[in-house]
Protein backbone atom coordinates (compact mmCIF):
# COMPACT_ATOMS: atom_id res chain seq x y z
CA UNK A 1 0.00 0.00 0.00
CA UNK A 2 1.06 3.76 0.00
CA UNK A 3 3.58 4.50 2.38
CA UNK A 4 2.92 8.25 2.80
CA UNK A 5 0.04 10.48 2.03
CA UNK A 6 1.52 12.41 -0.49
CA UNK A 7 2.28 8.68 -2.24
CA UNK A 8 -1.03 8.25 -1.33
CA UNK A 9 -3.27 11.32 -2.74
CA UNK A 10 -7.23 9.53 -3.97
CA UNK A 11 -8.08 6.25 -2.90
CA UNK A 12 -11.76 5.28 -4.16
CA UNK A 13 -12.66 2.27 -2.23
CA UNK A 14 -15.74 -0.02 -2.45
CA UNK A 15 -17.64 -0.38 0.49
CA UNK A 16 -20.71 -2.66 1.18
CA UNK A 17 -21.36 -2.18 4.38
CA UNK A 18 -19.87 -5.06 5.79
CA UNK A 19 -17.38 -6.02 7.94
CA UNK A 20 -14.58 -6.37 5.59
CA UNK A 21 -15.21 -3.29 3.36
CA UNK A 22 -15.36 -1.24 6.68
CA UNK A 23 -11.54 -2.31 7.78
CA UNK A 24 -10.32 -1.64 4.09
CA UNK A 25 -11.47 1.83 4.18
CA UNK A 26 -9.87 2.36 7.59
CA UNK A 27 -6.84 0.74 6.39
CA UNK A 28 -6.87 3.27 3.17
CA UNK A 29 -7.65 6.18 5.33
CA UNK A 30 -4.87 5.42 7.12
CA UNK A 31 -2.30 5.85 4.63
CA UNK A 32 -3.25 9.77 4.43
CA UNK A 33 -5.64 9.15 1.23
CA UNK A 34 -8.53 11.51 0.83
CA UNK A 35 -10.95 8.25 0.24
CA UNK A 36 -14.20 8.21 -2.09
CA UNK A 37 -16.65 5.43 -1.10
CA UNK A 38 -18.31 3.80 -3.53
CA UNK A 39 -21.28 1.62 -3.05
CA UNK A 40 -23.66 0.04 -5.61
CA UNK A 41 -27.23 -0.39 -5.13
CA UNK A 42 -27.61 -3.40 -7.34
CA UNK A 43 -30.57 -5.25 -6.75
CA UNK A 44 -29.81 -7.18 -3.76
CA UNK A 45 -31.96 -8.73 -1.31
CA UNK A 46 -29.97 -7.72 1.48
CA UNK A 47 -31.13 -3.80 1.11
CA UNK A 48 -29.58 -3.08 5.11
CA UNK A 49 -26.51 -3.26 4.05
CA UNK A 50 -27.00 0.21 1.68
CA UNK A 51 -27.47 2.27 5.32
CA UNK A 52 -24.37 0.16 6.65
CA UNK A 53 -22.24 1.56 4.39
CA UNK A 54 -23.77 5.18 4.69
CA UNK A 55 -22.80 4.82 8.15
CA UNK A 56 -19.39 3.25 7.42
CA UNK A 57 -18.75 6.36 5.24
CA UNK A 58 -19.55 8.64 7.66
CA UNK A 59 -18.23 7.19 10.64
CA UNK A 60 -14.49 6.46 8.68
CA UNK A 61 -14.36 10.36 7.38
CA UNK A 62 -14.70 9.40 3.81
CA UNK A 63 -14.15 12.07 1.60
CA UNK A 64 -17.49 11.44 -0.86
CA UNK A 65 -20.06 8.37 -0.35
CA UNK A 66 -21.64 7.70 -3.86
CA UNK A 67 -24.32 5.04 -3.58
CA UNK A 68 -25.11 3.67 -7.67
CA UNK A 69 -28.03 2.50 -8.77
CA UNK A 70 -27.09 -0.54 -10.60
CA UNK A 71 -29.80 -3.28 -11.20
CA UNK A 72 -28.14 -5.97 -12.15
CA UNK A 73 -30.51 -8.40 -10.73
CA UNK A 74 -32.59 -8.64 -13.56
CA UNK A 75 -30.38 -11.28 -14.53
CA UNK A 76 -30.79 -13.74 -12.00
CA UNK A 77 -28.68 -16.27 -11.17
CA UNK A 78 -27.52 -16.11 -7.53
CA UNK A 79 -29.33 -16.37 -4.26
CA UNK A 80 -28.53 -12.43 -3.40
CA UNK A 81 -30.68 -11.07 -6.55
CA UNK A 82 -33.17 -13.69 -7.02
CA UNK A 83 -35.60 -13.91 -4.23
CA UNK A 84 -36.89 -17.29 -5.76
CA UNK A 85 -33.64 -18.80 -4.98
CA UNK A 86 -33.17 -19.19 -1.11
CA UNK A 87 -30.20 -18.19 0.52
CA UNK A 88 -28.83 -21.25 1.82
CA UNK A 89 -28.62 -21.91 5.79
CA UNK A 90 -25.26 -24.62 5.52
CA UNK A 91 -21.91 -24.40 4.52
CA UNK A 92 -21.39 -24.87 1.10
CA UNK A 93 -18.58 -26.26 -1.69
CA UNK A 94 -17.66 -25.24 -4.82
CA UNK A 95 -19.02 -21.70 -5.72
CA UNK A 96 -22.26 -21.12 -4.08
CA UNK A 97 -25.86 -19.83 -5.25
CA UNK A 98 -24.68 -16.46 -3.74
CA UNK A 99 -22.31 -15.91 -6.20
CA UNK A 100 -23.36 -12.80 -8.01
CA UNK A 101 -22.17 -13.09 -11.58
CA UNK A 102 -19.30 -10.90 -12.84
CA UNK A 103 -19.98 -8.27 -9.68
CA UNK A 104 -16.38 -7.15 -8.94
CA UNK A 105 -16.16 -7.19 -12.34
CA UNK A 106 -18.75 -4.63 -13.03
CA UNK A 107 -17.98 -2.78 -9.47
CA UNK A 108 -14.63 -2.22 -10.29
CA UNK A 109 -14.88 -0.99 -13.59
CA UNK A 110 -17.52 1.92 -12.38
CA UNK A 111 -14.68 2.43 -9.58
CA UNK A 112 -12.61 2.98 -12.13
CA UNK A 113 -14.00 5.21 -14.36
CA UNK A 114 -14.78 7.71 -11.35
CA UNK A 115 -10.93 7.11 -10.06
CA UNK A 116 -9.44 7.97 -13.53
CA UNK A 117 -12.21 11.58 -13.28
CA UNK A 118 -10.79 12.15 -9.76
CA UNK A 119 -6.83 11.25 -10.93
CA UNK A 120 -7.00 9.31 -8.03
CA UNK A 121 -4.33 6.59 -8.51
CA UNK A 122 -6.02 3.63 -5.92
CA UNK A 123 -8.68 1.14 -6.15
CA UNK A 124 -9.37 -0.64 -3.02
CA UNK A 125 -11.31 -3.69 -2.47
CA UNK A 126 -12.08 -6.12 0.98
CA UNK A 127 -11.56 -9.27 -1.54
CA UNK A 128 -10.53 -12.10 0.93
CA UNK A 129 -8.95 -15.82 -0.66
CA UNK A 130 -8.73 -16.83 2.29
CA UNK A 131 -12.43 -17.14 4.54
CA UNK A 132 -14.19 -16.88 1.59
CA UNK A 133 -17.53 -18.29 -0.01
CA UNK A 134 -15.95 -20.12 -3.41
CA UNK A 135 -16.07 -16.72 -5.26
CA UNK A 136 -13.96 -16.40 -8.52
CA UNK A 137 -13.73 -12.63 -8.12
CA UNK A 138 -11.80 -12.62 -4.98
CA UNK A 139 -8.90 -14.39 -6.08
CA UNK A 140 -5.28 -12.77 -6.33
CA UNK A 141 -5.41 -13.68 -9.75
CA UNK A 142 -8.45 -11.53 -10.56
CA UNK A 143 -6.82 -8.47 -9.04
CA UNK A 144 -3.58 -8.90 -10.67
CA UNK A 145 -5.93 -9.01 -13.96
CA UNK A 146 -8.15 -6.11 -13.16
CA UNK A 147 -5.14 -4.22 -12.83
CA UNK A 148 -3.59 -5.09 -15.57
CA UNK A 149 -6.68 -4.36 -17.60
CA UNK A 150 -6.85 -0.65 -15.94
CA UNK A 151 -3.67 0.44 -16.89
CA UNK A 152 -4.56 -1.10 -20.54
CA UNK A 153 -7.76 0.19 -21.05
CA UNK A 154 -7.75 3.80 -19.32
CA UNK A 155 -6.48 7.05 -20.88
CA UNK A 156 -4.44 7.61 -17.52
CA UNK A 157 -2.44 3.97 -17.87
CA UNK A 158 -2.09 4.77 -21.24
CA UNK A 159 -0.06 8.19 -20.68
CA UNK A 160 2.28 6.63 -17.66
CA UNK A 161 -0.60 7.83 -14.71
CA UNK A 162 -1.52 4.11 -14.08
CA UNK A 163 -3.64 2.52 -11.30
CA UNK A 164 -3.35 0.24 -8.50
CA UNK A 165 -5.95 -2.06 -7.20
CA UNK A 166 -5.30 -3.23 -3.72
CA UNK A 167 -6.67 -5.71 -1.94
CA UNK A 168 -5.10 -5.40 2.15
CA UNK A 169 -6.99 -8.59 3.34
CA UNK A 170 -6.96 -10.93 0.50
CA UNK A 171 -4.73 -13.41 2.89
CA UNK A 172 -5.99 -13.00 6.01
CA UNK A 173 -8.66 -14.66 8.56
CA UNK A 174 -11.41 -13.46 9.81
CA UNK A 175 -10.58 -12.71 13.03
CA UNK A 176 -7.15 -11.39 11.72
CA UNK A 177 -9.47 -8.75 9.94
CA UNK A 178 -11.70 -7.69 12.77
CA UNK A 179 -8.48 -7.81 15.27
CA UNK A 180 -7.29 -5.50 12.60
CA UNK A 181 -9.85 -3.31 12.59
CA UNK A 182 -10.73 -3.14 16.28
CA UNK A 183 -7.22 -1.70 16.66
CA UNK A 184 -8.00 0.57 14.90
CA UNK A 185 -10.62 1.78 15.82
CA UNK A 186 -13.41 0.58 13.48
CA UNK A 187 -17.10 -0.12 15.11
CA UNK A 188 -18.34 -3.09 13.66
CA UNK A 189 -22.04 -2.65 15.28
CA UNK A 190 -22.00 0.03 12.24
CA UNK A 191 -21.58 -2.83 9.93
CA UNK A 192 -23.97 -5.89 7.89
CA UNK A 193 -22.80 -8.95 6.87
CA UNK A 194 -25.80 -11.02 6.67
CA UNK A 195 -27.36 -12.79 3.28
CA UNK A 196 -30.86 -12.80 4.14
CA UNK A 197 -31.29 -10.15 6.90
CA UNK A 198 -34.90 -9.06 8.01
CA UNK A 199 -36.74 -6.03 7.41
CA UNK A 200 -35.44 -4.68 10.80
CA UNK A 201 -31.73 -5.20 9.85
CA UNK A 202 -31.40 -8.24 12.28
CA UNK A 203 -28.92 -11.10 10.88
CA UNK A 204 -29.93 -14.28 10.27
CA UNK A 205 -27.28 -15.96 11.92
CA UNK A 206 -27.12 -19.08 10.27
CA UNK A 207 -26.19 -17.98 6.48
CA UNK A 208 -22.34 -18.35 5.00
CA UNK A 209 -21.08 -15.11 5.90
CA UNK A 210 -22.94 -15.01 9.21
CA UNK A 211 -21.35 -18.07 10.07
CA UNK A 212 -18.13 -16.57 9.00
CA UNK A 213 -18.35 -13.34 10.85
CA UNK A 214 -19.98 -15.27 14.06
CA UNK A 215 -16.26 -17.55 14.24
CA UNK A 216 -14.24 -14.56 13.44
CA UNK A 217 -15.58 -12.47 16.14
CA UNK A 218 -15.34 -15.43 18.36
CA UNK A 219 -11.60 -16.38 17.14
CA UNK A 220 -10.63 -12.96 17.62
CA UNK A 221 -11.69 -12.67 21.41
CA UNK A 222 -13.91 -9.52 20.35
CA UNK A 223 -17.40 -8.82 21.66
CA UNK A 224 -19.86 -9.81 18.41
CA UNK A 225 -22.06 -6.62 18.33
CA UNK A 226 -24.11 -8.17 15.42
CA UNK A 227 -28.20 -7.94 15.87
CA UNK A 228 -29.30 -11.39 15.65
CA UNK A 229 -33.08 -12.16 15.04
Amino acid sequence: MPADADAAGKAVVLVSGGLDSATVLALAAATGARCYALTFDYGQRHRVELEAAQRVARALGAADHRVVKLDIGWMGGSALTDTAIPVPQAPSSGIPVTYVPARNTVFLSIALGWAEVLGAPDLYIGANAVDYSGYPDCRPAFIEAFEKLANLATRAGVEGRGFHVYAPLMHLRKHEIIRLGSRMGVDYALTVSCYDPDPAGRACGVCDSCRLRAEGFAAAGVADPTRYR
